[in-house]
């Protein structure tokens, strides 16, 4: 189960590392199998589903991400938590709110990401 405790932390330090833009970092939150789901994605990958499916696609994905969004930046508004999942509420560069549920497995690593935007 995850405690509120481990919840901030992993936003915390899931913060910190897409505030460094280094990719090493921020992979290292993510699960060998993760799925990703976002809008963003569906428009940067000309994807309509806009699904990513394993951390070597997802690397590719973020690494675009940062080349596309060279001033990203997000500060973080609110941390909820559930039995094993986190939802992590912020505002990115473009002032935009952003909710990303995340399910994260036994060892802490997120596995499953659907990313919702305020505009």
């Amino acid at each position: 189960m995850l405690t509120e405790s481990q919840a901030h932390t992993l936003a915390e330090h899931w913060v910190e590392a897409w505030n460094s833009h280094d990719l090493n970092i921020i992979m290292s939150h993510y699960a060998e199998y993760v799925i990703l789901v976002s809008p963003v994605a569906a428009k940067l990958l000309d994807d309509p589903s806009g699904t990513v499916i394993g951390k070597n696609l997802l690397r590719e994905y973020f690494k675009k991400g940062l080349e596309v969004y060279p001033n990203l930046k997000f500060e973080l508004i609110d941390v909820m938590w559930g039995v094993s999942s986190v939802v992590l509420y912020y505002i990115n560069q473009k002032a935009t709110k952003t909710a990303e549920f995340m399910e994260v497995d036994s060892t802490g690593k997120v596995t499953k990401v659907i990313a919702n935007y305020s505009g």
